[in-house]
């Protein structure tokens, strides 16, 4: 017995669009269904932006079905135009395969590609588009194809009207090649559904008709919202830009604290759509964080969730006690990995001393500056506004020895009741 899927994501927010919706349930329920959602590989990791089709297919696979994450290695040397205002650089076959491997290893934290029949299949479309020629492409795919309709679309539409933004050839044939692979994984395994976000619904339809066509047979498809923030930006852009799922690009702090900022209004939306708690859990965070917002207890499970998922566990426990510690509510440093402290050093003021140990602690915060000068360090001491590695110190001769560094090369300083410094030891 198969679980319906379909159910299941729209209960959780992950469908705004299907076509024929009560087949796709009835065929869900009857059978195992494979389905699949393209990633064009234009760089070495996902993003944010790409989690709501990684879930919808992890939820898929949890109703035992199958999911296809398809590599866009061909179509990813085109570049989908959807949504784009102008011409995307074209990406060499090695860059894109490159890239490819990044985004596998990516994917194993969400899908299980090895678990019998419903096992996670990621496939290269450069496979088969390579091997089509000009006039397959023409006689198999195009004459399928109005021009009228094409050019029709929203995104052709203003480009055409717009002389300096103008679309090429290769991208206004993206739509035929989209469809192609639809036809490709219809006709060799089996696939019966594609999804992909809203933008997505016009090449969507565009491989369901050529499936129809070219085989007599039915396929389906689903759209997925494209999430904004109360300030119109995209969902997954920040003044850095884009958060991704490579801690090398994005640390696992940056991430944690992407999803700390959620607005009040959309965190239950967020925990449907990118965690794996239930429904009933979801309903008592948000029960919780109605009674005291204030806490943000929906945001920090949130972030917990999706941190753990992407990052590990550990990096997840990690993470929220550098956050807990870098807004007062805990102060201990020790616990942290070498990693995190470099987070950390990323994230407050730092300064650099060359010292031999033993070393008083006046001397250390003033070279470092962290205080303005040795009377500042002094004052702090007398007041009790100094906390070194978790320990306040009052003191005024106190003094730094080797064994106080963490990681043999910080010190971690509280100055007050907010102020952190990070001593750097060459």
């Amino acid at each position: 017995m198969f679980s319906d899927a379909l159910h299941v994501l729209k209960e959780r927010g992950h469908v705004e669009w299907c076509s024929n919706e009560e087949e796709l349930r009835a065929l869900f329920t009857s059978e195992m269904v494979t389905a699949y959602v393209g990633f064009d590989p234009t760089a070495d990791s996902l993003h944010v932006g790409h989690l709501i089709p990684i879930m919808a297919l992890a939820w898929i696979q949890r109703c035992g079905h199958r999911p296809v994450p398809l590599a866009g290695g061909g179509t990813g040397l085109i570049g989908d135009p959807s949504g784009k205002s102008k011409e995307r650089n074209l990406l060499t076959i090695e860059k894109v395969q490159e890239n490819i491997v990044g985004v596998r290893k990516q994917l194993a934290r969400f899908l299980d590609f090895d678990c019998g029949d419903s096992s996670a299949i990621i496939i290269n479309n450069y496979e088969w588009l390579e091997k089509l020629t000009f006039l397959d492409v023409l006689r198999e795919v195009g004459k399928h194809f109005s021009v009228n309709s094409m050019i029709s679309r929203e995104y052709v539409k203003s480009r055409l009207d717009d002389p300096e933004k103008s679309i090429s050839y290769t991208e206004f044939s993206y739509v035929l090649l989209q469809a192609y692979d639809f036809l490709h994984l219809f006709r060799n395994y089996e696939c019966r559904l594609q999804m992909g976000g809203n933008d997505q619904q016009g090449n969507i339809i565009s491989g369901i008709d050529l499936v129809r066509k070219k085989t007599g047979g039915e396929a389906f498809g689903a759209t997925q919202p494209l999430l904004l923030t109360s300030s119109g930006t995209k969902f997954g852009k920040t003044e850095e830009g884009a958060v991704w799922l490579d801690p090398q690009k994005t640390s696992p702090y940056k991430f944690y604290q992407f999803w700390m900022n959620t607005e009040d209004q959309t965190v239950e939306k967020l925990l449907k759509l990118f965690t794996f708690l239930s429904l009933e859990e979801i309903e008592e965070i948000m029960t919780a964080h109605r009674n005291a917002p204030e806490r943000r207890e929906a945001q920090r499970r949130l972030a917990s969730e999706v941190t753990g998922i992407v990052h590990g566990q550990n990096n997840a426990g990690m993470t929220k006690k550098a956050s807990a510690i870098l807004f007062g509510e805990s102060f201990e440093p020790r616990e942290l990995s070498i990693s995190m402290l470099d987070t950390l050093a990323a994230e407050v003021p730092s300064g650099t001393v060359n010292r031999a140990f033993p070393a008083l602690l006046t001397d250390i915060l003033a070279e470092a500056g962290a205080c303005s000068s040795k009377s500042e360090v002094r004052r702090l001491l007398k007041g009790g506004g100094i906390s070194v590695n978790g320990v306040k110190v009052t003191e005024e001769d106190a003094s730094v020895s080797e064994d106080d560094i963490l990681a043999g090369k910080y010190l971690f300083v509280r100055l007050g009741k907010k102020r952190f410094f990070m001593v750097l030891f060459q």
